[in-house]
């Protein structure tokens, strides 16, 4: 169906007519007509989400063509994927992250990284993404080109198509530059799904990196603030980590990765979920030198600072020391570390064991630490 925008509509948003059939905008930033042809502008307007030609161009020559799928090229309502597994695993999730780009990453590397790592904790092979847009008017589409770049980069290397999507636009002060939605899709291939649920006393917990380090770069990035050493944010895709485990510890219990919350709260939901209680030796935990003075220069709790390329697992005793070796086998988990175990006591509580020999509670995070930051 041909799409026409209308010489009343054109004037709306900001067009004056110059000779026939062509259009140029009133200000910079505007779209042009000419014979019949729509020209990009260089910011996101309300026609780019009205369903019309603008829209239309948008996502051809912006979304399909950077992100270079053939589901995605056939621009259907919906994206049909042959699956070979028995079971399917779907995860979904919105970023809303401010500032849109900080050190070592940005809202298009996120949205693909975090819902790759939700799928993989399931025990499930990530296979395809949705990705939705909510788009504020005067976006600068150079900026929203550098966001849907990071995303195929971030897609390609965790192996993973974008399968379909979704723009919408909303008026100029109703947003705040970009917020993305991702849903994943992966299969089990004969493999048990696993489940937080599933800890045993006894059992060791495993982390496969240092913490902190992406609460820390966004909230340096927004407030201005600067250290000796630039901190970058830890966003990666972890699901070739996952496999690397499951294939050498295959009584594996449980996958979680600690994001908003931190490490604390995963590790508060494992227990609550299993009736269990953990003890972290708190010389274990690995943290970066310059993450740990923000922390005690911020008063946060680095363990309650979220992470996006990090991942706890929970495995048996005995799978340990091959289950970490696998972990540092890795490009993303080089220096994990066995930072705890299970226990049977105090069903639901989680312990530090402190460098001084003493032992608190690890508390989950109360109120909100650090605001949209995924």
């Amino acid at each position: 169906m041909r799409c026409i925008l209308s010489l009343h509509r054109l004037r709306q948003v900001g067009y004056r007519q110059t000779t026939g059939h062509v259009f140029s905008p009133q200000h910079k930033g505007g779209a042009s007509l000419q014979q019949g042809r729509v020209i990009l502008s260089d910011r996101i307007m309300l026609a780019h989400g009205s369903g019309g030609t603008l829209m239309r161009k948008l996502i051809e020559e912006l979304f399909v063509h950077e992100l270079n799928d053939e589901e995605l090229k056939r621009m259907d309502d919906a994206a049909v994927i042959p699956v070979s597994g028995d079971r399917i695993a779907l995860s979904t999730d919105t970023y809303v992250v401010s500032p849109l780009f900080f050190p070592g990453a940005d809202i298009g590397r996120l949205a693909v990284c975090g819902t790759v790592n939700d799928v993989a904790t399931s025990g499930a092979t990530p296979l395809c993404l949705s990705v939705g847009f909510v788009l504020e008017e005067g976006f600068p589409i150079s900026q929203l080109k550098e966001i849907v770049l990071s995303i195929r980069e971030a897609a390609s290397e965790a192996e993973v198509r974008i399968v379909t999507g979704d723009t919408k636009v909303v008026e100029k002060g109703h947003g705040d530059g970009v917020y993305i939605n991702t849903s994943g899709v992966g299969v089990l291939n004969g493999t048990r799904a696993l489940s937080g649920a599933d800890c045993r006393p006894g059992d060791v917990v495993l982390l496969s990196g240092t913490l902190g380090d992406h609460g820390i770069a966004v909230i340096s990035q927004r407030e201005g603030l600067s250290f000796s050493t630039d901190i970058q944010s830890d966003a990666a895709p972890l699901n070739h980590l996952v496999a690397a485990v499951m294939q050498a510890a295959p009584e594996v219990r449980c996958f979680r990765d600690p994001t908003r919350g931190g490490l604390a709260s995963a590790l508060n939901e494992l227990a609550a979920a299993s009736g269990v209680s953990i003890v972290v030796e708190e010389t274990s935990v690995p943290v970066a030198d310059q993450v740990r003075g923000a922390c005690e220069m911020l008063g946060y709790d680095v363990y309650q600072v979220a992470n996006e390329g990090k991942m706890i697992a929970v495995v048996p005793a005995e799978q340990a020391e091959v289950a970490l070796a696998a972990m540092r086998g890795t490009l993303y988990g080089e220096k994990a570390a066995i930072i705890g175990t299970v226990e049977q006591d105090s069903p639901g509580k989680v312990y530090v064991r402190t460098s001084f020999g003493s032992t608190r509670i690890m508390d989950m995070l109360v109120g909100e630490q650090l605001p949209r930051i995924c």
